[in-house]
C-alpha cells in the first residue's frame, strides 16, 4: 500500500490529534497514515486514510468525492454517492510490539457538515445497506485470519467496524496486514456512506473509542 505513518504522532488516545511526540523506527516511505501511543497504556495505534487505501471507482466523481471535514484527523475523507460494486482494501506492514491488536473500519452513513457552527448530517442519499451486509476481512504474514459482517443502519454518527483481531508474538518481525471491506451484490446499487479510516488499536484500549 503507497501509504505510511508520519514521524510526529498524537499520543491521545481520542480520535482527535493530541499532544505530538516524536516515534522511532517509522518507514520513511509512509505517508497519509498516523501512529501514538496511548497515554495510559503506552499501546501503539495506528489511523490509515481513506486516501491510503485501494477504493473501488475512487477516481470517478460520479462515485465518490473526497470532502473535507474537521470530523476525521486527516481533515478529509472519502463520500460514496452510489456504486454496485463497494469494496475497499489495504494493506500494512509493520513492527508491532506484542500484543492483540483490533482492527476497525470507522465509516458513517451520511454526509456530515457545519453550518452556524452546529453540527447536521445529511442521511437522506442512504441506500442500499440494508439489503446486505457489509463484509470486514483481515488476514497477517505468519497465518492469521479473521471476518465479520454487519449491516450498516446506524445513520449520522461514526461508528467503528470491528474487522477482527489478530496476535504479535514476535516484536522485532515485520508482519503484513491485509484488510477489506465488501458489499459486492450487484442487485442493487449502495450510496450515501463516509470513509474515514482503517484503525488498528491494542485490544485491551479499543472498547474505549468504540
Amino acid at each position: 500500500m503507497g501509504a505510511g505513518i508520519s514521524s510526529e504522532s498524537s499520543t491521545d488516545g481520542g480520535d482527535s490529534p493530541g499532544r505530538r511526540r516524536k516515534l522511532e523506527d517509522i518507514p520513511e516511505s509512509c505517508i497519509a497514515m498516523e501512529l501514538w501511543l496511548d497515554k495510559n497504556t503506552g499501546g501503539v495505534c495506528v489511523s490509515i486514510s481513506s486516501k491510503a487505501l485501494s477504493i473501488t471507482g475512487i477516481d470517478d466523481r460520479r462515485y465518490w468525492n473526497h470532502i473535507p471535514t474537521e470530523e476525521s484527523r486527516f481533515q478529509t475523507v472519502a463520500y460514496l454517492l452510489q456504486i454496485w460494486w463497494f469494496e475497499v482494501c489495504g494493506e500494512l506492514e509493520f513492527k508491532f510490539p506484542v500484543g492483540t491488536y483490533s482492527l476497525f473500519f470507522r465509516i458513517q452513513l451520511g454526509k456530515s457538515s457545519k453550518r452556524f457552527g452546529r453540527r447536521s448530517c445529511n442521511v437522506e442519499h442512504i441506500h442500499g445497506w440494508n439489503l446486505r451486509p457489509v463484509q470486514f476481512q483481515l488476514t497477517t504474514s505468519d497465518g492469521q485470519h479473521a471476518s465479520s459482517e454487519c449491516y450498516l443502519d446506524t445513520p449520522g454518527s461514526w461508528i467503528l467496524y470491528h474487522s477482527g483481531d489478530f496476535v504479535i508474538k514476535e516484536p522485532d518481525k515485520l508482519t503484513k496486514i491485509k484488510f477489506s471491506a465488501r458489499q459486492i451484490d450487484c442487485t442493487h446499487i449502495k450510496g450515501g456512506l463516509s470513509f474515514d479510516s482503517v484503525m488498528i488499536l491494542p485490544k485491551s484500549i479499543a472498547h474505549k473509542v468504540r
